[in-house]
């Protein structure tokens, strides 16, 4: 289904080229959400843009344009304000035929892109052998929103998980590994290893003490990078010794299970061929002994030119090289249109770099979009970086933990204020379902490119812009089909959709921009744009709950409003699936 704003940017366009010519076609009808309800629910300020080149005033050409729009099938009409805004208000009759036509379609009335892409979103990309952190958060969270987005409107979407799982930090724990578990190098069956968390603390112990242990952990990095049999095994038993920690982490967060793990070691074979190719184009220049490429628009500290180090005067490589690598393998084997990169701000420069020596190399194309959807930190309540006392990164399971800890004891509180009583699996799905959801809204809801301040007290309040107070209303539309024993999946669409009241009227325009509002995400990858979408279709419903009795009406005012409700929690579920986050039934 055309949404709203796409059908009026069409007629606005066929106005055009009615009133003035085909010569005027290019210009882009500038057709908006209107910023104030009493100009009407749409405005167009194209009319503003055309004196220069009709030498008519921008009324006289609003004016035009209005005698020439065929609207009235979903439009009162046009009526011109100011100098010339064109604005537009939909006919109530015009929504609930919309509302109708969503009713049964799952999508609620959502078409797939015309033109699908294959996209990769890389992300959350941790570093094998450390545990998740606080840094972590924000990578995972909006990667995972962003893919979820993406593949609902119709892309083909691989989410790449580029992590770290070479190079020397994994001496220590290689060494520390055939010193401990000398077994795990020869038997078949898995070891209990205990946790990541707890087998890197135990390792680090002993690297800070002990000299010869730290000749050890030296040691087994050059056996790792010469492809030392025993030291390759202990190397893959420490990887997926972290792989098992994050999937636990993964499950927690609710992340998709189709992530696919791609280790600096799957483009380590790539390498040389990266450093040739580059030779092969001129492009690569020797420096100190290490073999760089120049950039354009870089500069050093002392005004020369900034070179990115491809190969390091020993003959090694670094994270710039396997990042070229990866870039150069979605391209050519992953048959990519579009890569995106949900990292923080502070790698701007990084990216920037090596996709300009991507694209002086050839591998990114006018037909391929490589994009850093940076975000910002992730600060405490004082404004500095979020840490602990001991001015270490919090950790991402504790993290998480604490806030369906803090969700458990207010669901608790409520409980015994309301002298309800329920079952333990109950407080357990709930205070999973609320902390978690908290969390990730609180974050979603704040435009990536900034910083946020993290207050579990904000997240999970129930009043304000936060995830319990979407679930609430959601669970509200459950309760009335409790209260009611009314099944939704009943209401069928020869129902009257009845729109009198203007909270019935505001909510269902609100219905149906979803449509509008994904397209914005999906072309600017910003996230907050939907959970502002969903925070006022909650506040609309609201009001119209508040100032429209629901089951006490008369029929046919009685079915129009449940279906209206119900449309309303699908809507909302429906936005928060594609941010990550799970509805529930009650609270």
């Amino acid at each position: 289904m055309q949404s709203l704003l796409e059908q009026l940017k069409k007629s606005v366009s066929e106005a055009l080229v009615s009133a003035f010519g085909t010569e005027l076609t290019s210009s882009a009808p500038l057709v908006v959400p209107a910023s104030n309800p009493k100009f009407g629910d749409y405005q167009s300020n194209v009319a503003l843009s055309l004196p220069k080149k009709l030498k008519i005033a921008p009324r006289s050409i609003a004016e035009k344009i209005v005698e020439n729009l065929k609207v009235d099938n979903f439009c009162e009409t046009p009526t011109i304000a100011g100098p010339g805004f064109i604005n537009f208000t939909i006919k109530p009759t015009y929504l609930a035929t919309q509302l109708t036509t969503i009713q049964t379609d799952n999508r609620l009335g959502i078409e797939p892109v015309r033109s699908p892409q294959r996209i990769i979103v890389d992300y959350p990309s941790p570093n094998v052998a450390k545990e998740m952190h606080v840094g972590h958060l924000r990578s995972a969270i909006i990667g995972d929103c962003l893919a979820r987005i993406l593949e609902f409107v119709g892309h083909d979407v691989l989410r790449i998980s580029h992590i770290g799982d070479w190079g020397t930090p994994f001496g220590m724990l290689i060494a520390y590994l055939k010193e401990a578990y000398p077994e795990a190098l020869t038997t078949t069956e898995e070891l209990n290893l205990g946790e990541l968390s707890t087998f890197y603390r135990q390792a680090k112990k002993r690297f800070d003490e002990d000299e010869n242990f730290r000749e050890a952990a030296r040691l087994s990095v050059v056996q790792l990078q010469a492809g030392d049999r025993e030291t390759l095994l202990a190397w893959k038993i420490v990887c997926e010794l972290s792989s098992r920690s994050y999937q636990k982490i993964y499950d927690l967060m609710g992340l998709s299970p189709e992530i696919e793990a791609r280790g600096e070691s799957f483009y380590n074979p790539f390498l040389p061929e990266i450093v040739t190719e580059l030779e092969k184009l001129g492009l690569l220049e020797e420096s100190d002994g290490a073999k760089c490429v120049f950039l354009e628009d870089f500069t050093n500290r002392e005004g020369e030119p900034l070179p990115l180090i491809v190969q390091k005067s020993d003959g090694g490589y670094n994270y710039a090289t396997t990042d070229l690598a990866a870039i150069r393998y979605r391209v050519n084997v992953d048959k990519v249109q579009q890569v995106i990169y949900p990292v923080g701000s502070e790698q701007r420069s990084h990216f920037a770099q090596i996709f300009q020596v991507g694209k002086r190399a050839g591998w990114i194309t006018e037909n391929h979009q490589f994009i850093h959807a940076y975000f910002g930190l992730v600060l405490g309540e004082d404004g500095t970086k979020l840490k602990t006392r001991s001015g270490e990164a919090i950790k991402l399971k504790e993290l998480l933990d604490k806030a369906i800890t803090l969700a458990r004891k207010d669901l608790e509180t409520r409980l015994q204020q309301e002298e309800r009583e329920e079952t333990e699996e109950f407080i357990d799905r709930v205070s999973q379902v609320v902390g978690i959801s908290a969390v990730k809204y609180a974050d979603l809801s704040q435009n990536r490119t900034s910083d946020y301040k993290f207050s579990y007290q904000k997240m999970l309040a129930l009043q304000g812009n936060t995830a319990p107070y979407l679930l609430y209303a959601y669970v509200r539309v459950q309760g009335i089909s409790r209260k009611g024993n009314i099944d939704f999946t009943k209401l069928t669409t020869d129902t009257q959709i009845l729109l009198q009241e203007a909270t019935e009227i505001t909510l269902a325009k609100h219905i149906l921009q979803l449509g509008e509002v994904i397209t914005e995400v999906e072309k600017d990858l910003l996230p907050n744009r939907l959970c502002q979408y969903l925070f006022e279709l909650s506040q609309k419903f609201n009001q119209f709950y508040d100032r429209c009795p629901i089951l006490q009406a008369d029929e046919p005012s009685r079915t129009s409003r449940l279906v209206l409700a119900d449309l309303t929690a699908r809507t909302i579920k429906l936005g928060l699936s594609l941010l990550g986050i799970s509805v529930i039934e009650r609270m």
